[in-house]
Order: C-alpha cells, then structure tokens, then sequence
C-alpha cells in the first residue's frame, strides 16, 4: 500500500502545529483531536486493504462493519468493497474464502492454495483449458467444489478452474451466478436471490 504524497503533507502540518500549539491550550486539544482522528483513519485503511490477505483482519474488519454480507428476506445483500468491487465471504468445503464477485468471468475460479485447504481434486484435462485474462492468456486445470455456500446461498457441484496465475485471489464467476434466480445492484449494494434460499449459518 503506498502513501499518498498529500498523507505526509498532512502529518508534517500536524508536527508543526503541535509544536505551535505547546503554549495554547485550545489549539494544543484541536492539534491533539486532528492527530487522533488521521490515526483511526489509518487504522481503518490498514484494515480494508489487510483484510483481503489476512484472515485475523477478516475478522476485524467483519467486527466494524467495514464489509457487510447480510441476508434480508430471501435475499443475500453484499455491501460494495471501498476498492469498488463486490467480495462474498463463502464457505468452501470446510474453509472461508473472500470470493471476488465477477460478472466478466465465466468460470468461478480459485487459487491453488484455496482448492487445497477446501479439498478440491484438481484433474488435468485432457485438453488444455486456456483462459483469457488481463495479464493474458493463462493454462488451468479443472475441479469441482462439493458445496460453496454464502447467506442463505448454496452451490453444489460447482465445476472450477484452478491456476498459480489466479495469485492469491479467488473469483465468483457466471457459472455460480447464472444458477441464481436474480441478481442486481441498488446504489452500493449487490443483491443475490436464489431461487431456493437455505438458512443462514447461524439463523
């Protein structure tokens, strides 16, 4: 994560100010109030960009409310990513992943570290499955995840592709959605209904 030039613009006038402000009292609180308030700025920052990688942040950002995933009715409401993408936080098998929701996918795909934790049997195809994507054109294997299930959303015998060029990141593709009885977005908020809603974990 790099720091916006204005960031340290911003902390050298705190420095100053706070030395400034030594012999006056109101200023000294409205320095001492500033500094706070760019220190839980920074802790919020940290957070979303930490927690798509570390799973303790996770936690932490789900305990703030920093990324919502809410079932309302018969519905599965995820609230936009402050990086402008949409992420669902799914079980896979026995292990949670946050999922990036792609429409311009067209396979859910995963990382080879997740399709291991989650017990995914990657099966080399007989032909080469060749995918397009931005960093180009990329070879995977196949597999099938069991069960992959998020709010009152459930897939079963999803088919999957599997590739060290995914990196890290794991992608809800149009062979998941398409399975869904609707899926919109209002303002900031994506909504998914399927068409036979589960409980929720939990509900």
């Amino acid at each position: 994560m790099t720091a916006n030039p204005h960031f340290y613009m911003l902390l050298g006038a705190l420095f100053l100010a706070s030395l400034a402000a030594r012999r006056v009292p109101v200023l000294r609180t409205l320095v001492s109030v500033a500094i706070w308030v760019v220190v839980a700025g920074l802790l919020f920052v940290l957070v979303v960009e930490r927690e798509r990688f570390d799973p303790w942040f996770a936690r932490v950002a789900a305990a703030l409310n920093i990324e919502s995933q809410q079932v309302a009715g018969g519905e599965t409401r995820i609230r936009m990513s402050p990086d402008g993408h949409f992420y669902v936080r799914a079980r896979i098998g026995a292990v949670e992943r946050r999922l990036l929701v792609d429409s311009g996918a067209t396979i859910t795909a995963l990382s080879p570290g997740t399709a291991q934790a989650a017990g995914v049997e990657v099966k080399p195809a007989m032909f080469p499955v060749m995918l397009k994507t931005a960093n180009g054109t990329i070879r995977a294997e196949t597999g099938e995840v069991a069960e992959l299930r998020f709010g009152n959303v459930v897939a079963r015998d999803l088919a999957v592709v599997v590739s060290p060029a995914f990196g890290d990141v794991d992608v809800l593709g149009m062979n998941f959605l398409s399975r869904l009885k609707s899926l919109r977005v209002e303002g900031q908020t994506l909504i998914l209904t399927p068409h036979h809603p589960q409980e929720a974990p939990g509900g």
